[in-house]
């Protein structure tokens, strides 16, 4: 069954595939197309609720878009199954380049962890480049009575069934962090997923849950109202919003590294001359003051690079994913 379901949908791609190639003589790979674009307004579908962290990055960009193609760029919000919904919608969406996925680490987990997928990250989107990322901060509620990494992991050890730590969704950066930390501590913090890192935070300042691996966007304001407890963040190096915090890494985990990470695909079959000009016009993004500035003040940092980095990025990103999923029995 699972061998007629996966030909099915490999014959399915390779029509779609097919038609759209065929297609894109007159359309997609038109080198005056190209130059003309966008002729018309351009979607980002956004996995997630408006003020979201990827939300977030997303109307930024989209603003800094416009500006640059002098076309409209617009978001549109298509929550649910932890960005799966939306990146289901792009990926059977027609391949002209008006309609574009905001992915983020939750791709990466959901195609290390869902072998029931209708798509394939990899086959069936074009990167075009990596925008931003965002480390997560390592809090505790005030009453957990750990200061450090170290005190965290101890206190998990000698009280097994004690600790919470609480999510965005499962499959969800801030929930895999929180295996990450697991794994490598050889510790078990039992986790509870919620709709979002706003109503998990909501649980944490009520003592509901003990721990969290947030966005340093939803938490860093409790922290500084000392309502919250920050420990470490759990970036490969220091927080730009917390630089005062160590890494996970230095403060008792070495090896320990994973942000949030924010970037732009389209459906596989866009003009190679249209995803150029996409990742041309976000590079230029990343550099102005306009979109570098409100994202730093949010806790993220923006990146630049080419598409086939950003395909590099995505493949090494399902690969280590893959490894937690399988250590923690997350596979489905």
């Amino acid at each position: 069954m699972t061998l007629c379901r996966a030909s099915s949908l490999a014959c399915a791609r390779a029509i779609r595939l097919a038609i759209m190639a065929t297609l894109g003589v007159v359309f997609s790979y038109n080198p005056t197309h190209a130059e003309d674009y966008p002729t018309r307004p351009v979607r980002i579908v956004v996995g997630y609720g408006p003020g979201a962290s990827g939300d977030i990055v997303a109307r930024i960009l989209a603003q800094a878009l416009s500006k640059h193609f002098k076309g409209q760029f617009t978001i549109e919000n298509r929550p649910g199954a932890g960005s799966g919904l939306a990146t289901t919608y792009v990926a059977h969406a027609p391949a002209d380049g008006y309609t574009l996925l905001q992915a983020s680490v939750s791709n990466g987990i959901i195609a290390a962890t869902d072998t029931n997928l209708t798509y394939d990250l990899a086959k069936d989107f074009a990167p075009i480049t990596l925008i931003a990322t965002l480390p997560n901060i390592l809090v505790v509620n005030e009453s957990v009575p750990a200061r450090s990494v170290k005190e965290l992991i101890a206190l998990a050890r000698s009280r097994p069934d004690y600790l919470s730590f609480g999510s965005s969704g499962v499959g969800s950066g801030s929930h895999f962090s929180g295996e990450l930390f697991n794994v490598m501590a050889d510790i078990k913090i039992q986790h509870v997923p919620y709709a979002g890192t706003a109503q998990a935070a909501t649980d944490l300042l009520a003592g509901r849950i003990h721990v969290m691996f947030s966005p340093a966007s939803t938490v860093l304001g409790f922290v500084a109202e000392h309502r919250l407890v920050a420990l470490a963040s759990t970036g490969a190096q220091r927080a730009g919003a917390a630089p005062e915090l160590p890494t996970i890494a230095e403060a008792g985990l070495p090896g320990y590294d994973t942000s949030n990470w924010y970037g732009l695909l389209a459906p596989a079959g866009v003009s190679p001359d249209i995803i150029k000009r996409l990742a041309e016009a976000c590079n230029e993004a990343a550099r102005s003051p306009d979109v570098t500035a409100p994202l730093a003040l949010q806790g993220f940092d923006t990146m630049q690079g080419t598409p086939e980095a950003f395909a590099d990025f995505i493949k090494t990103d399902i690969a280590r994913w893959s490894r937690v999923a399988a250590a923690a029995g997350l596979r489905r």
